[in-house]
C-alpha cells in the first residue's frame, strides 16, 4: 500500500492598490458569505479516489506451507496485482504458533512467522484474524498469534487478548482518508468458548450483535471509510444464507461502507446494499488442498468519498500449488460472468 501525504498549496490572489483615496466600500453580507465560502471550497481538496483490493482465505499449510521456503514469491504473479493497489486485505485463516493444543475439531490450521513475511512481499497491507481457525490451538496459540504480528509491526483485526481489542477496529489513513477496518466471525463451531471476556483472549463474534453494531458505530465516529470483513455463510453455497444477510443489513445500518466476506469455500455474489457494497463470499484464496470450488478472484474496488464509483472482479482459480493463478480469455471470462449472476441470489443490485 502506498501511503502518499499530499499538500495544498493556498492559491491568493493578488490585489492591486486603490487608484483613489477614498476607502473601498465594504462587502455586502451576502458577498461575504460567498467569498467565505468560496475560499474554503478553494482549501479543501476533492476527495481522494482510492483503489482497493481484497481475496479470500490464505493459510500456509501442506502445499502451501512449502512456498514459504521462498516468502518473497510464495503468492506468485498475483502479488503484483495485490501490491498496486492503495489497501490489500484478506482473511488470514490460520493460528501463528508452534505451542497450544489442538481444539475438539476437525481442522486444525497453523503456520510460523515466516508467513508474514510472505503477507508483507506480497503487498498485502493486513489481516483479518476473525476466523474459525485462529484459535485451532487454544488461546496459547491465539496469543502466539498476537505476539507474532506485533513483533512484526503487522496490522491485524479481529481478534484480542480481551473484548476490547478483539471489536476494535483498526486504524490507517491512505491518500489522507481515515480508514477503520474490523472483522467479525458468524461461524458457529465453538464460538461461545472462542468469544472473547474482559480478561480472555477471543475473536469479535457477529452472534453478540449488539457489540459488534456499536463497534461500526464508533468506527463510523472515528474514521471517513468503515469496511467490515466478515467470516460467514454455508459451506459449498454459492448464495448467502438468512444470517449475513440480516447481519449485512444492521452493519449497513450502522454506517458500514465496505462489507467483505469469506468463509463458504466458493464465490458469493457482491453489489449494493442501500448506499453500503457487499461483496458476500470470495472464496479460498491461498489453499493447501482439496475444497468445495478452486474459483476465487481479486475484488478490486476504486472508492471515492464513501461510495464505490468502479467494481472489477479479477478472476483466478487455486491451482495445483495452491496459489491463485488469474484466468484470461474464455476462461476468465466464463467465471466473470458466473460471479455477476450470483447477485441476484445475494439480493444486491
Amino acid at each position: 500500500m502506498r501511503r502518499m501525504m499530499f499538500v495544498v498549496p493556498l492559491l491568493l490572489a493578488g490585489c492591486s492598490a486603490a487608484s483613489s483615496s477614498a476607502p473601498a466600500s465594504a462587502p455586502s453580507p451576502s458577498s461575504a458569505s460567498a467569498a467565505t465560502a468560496s475560499a474554503s471550497a478553494a482549501a479543501s481538496p476533492p476527495p481522494a479516489d482510492l483503489t482497493l483490493v481484497f481475496a479470500g482465505d490464505v493459510h500456509f499449510m501442506d502445499r502451501t506451507a512449502k512456498l514459504l521456503k521462498d516468502p518473497a514469491t510464495a503468492f506468485g504473479p498475483v502479488a503484483a496485482q495485490l501490491s498496486a493497489a492503495d489497501l490489500t486485505i484478506v482473511n488470514l485463516e490460520t493460528a501463528i504458533t508452534s505451542r497450544g493444543a489442538e481444539e475438539p475439531k476437525t481442522y486444525h490450521f497453523r503456520t510460523t512467522p515466516v508467513a508474514i513475511d510472505a503477507l508483507k512481499a506480497a503487498g498485502i497491507d493486513a489481516v483479518s484474524i476473525a476466523n474459525n481457525h485462529t484459535l485451532d490451538y487454544g488461546r496459547t496459540g491465539l496469543l502466539d498469534t498476537l505476539d507474532a504480528l506485533r513483533s512484526a509491526r503487522y496490522p491485524a483485526f479481529g481478534a484480542g487478548a480481551n473484548t476490547d481489542e478483539a471489536y476494535r477496529p483498526w486504524l490507517t489513513e491512505v491518500r489522507g482518508v481515515k480508514i477503520a477496518v474490523l472483522g467479525f466471525s458468524q461461524v458457529g463451531e465453538l464460538s461461545s468458548s472462542w468469544a472473547p471476556g474482559p480478561d480472555k483472549p477471543g475473536i469479535a463474534m457477529a452472534f453478540d450483535t449488539q457489540r459488534a453494531v456499536a463497534a461500526v458505530t464508533e468506527a463510523r465516529r472515528r474514521a471517513d471509510l468503515v469496511i467490515v470483513f466478515n467470516h460467514w455463510g454455508d459451506e459449498g453455497n454459492s448464495c448467502p444464507n438468512a444470517a449475513q444477510k440480516t447481519f449485512a443489513a444492521k452493519l449497513s445500518t450502522a454506517g458500514a461502507d465496505l462489507i467483505i466476506g469469506a468463509h463458504a469455500h466458493t464465490l458469493q455474489g457482491s453489489g449494493q446494499l442501500g448506499r453500503t457494497f457487499v461483496a458476500y463470499g470470495l472464496g479460498n484464496f491461498l489453499w493447501y488442498g482439496p475444497s468445495k470450488s478452486t474459483e476465487t478472484g481479486l475484488l478490486r474496488l476504486t472508492v471515492r468519498d464513501r461510495a464505490v464509483t468502479k467494481r472489477e472482479f479479477l478472476p483466478a482459480v487455486v491451482s495445483d500449488t495452491g496459489r491463485p493463478t488469474l484466468l484470461t480469455g474464455a476462461a476468465a471470462t466464463r467465471l466473470s460472468q458466473r460471479y455477476a449472476g450470483l447477485s441476484t441470489c445475494a439480493g444486491l443490485t
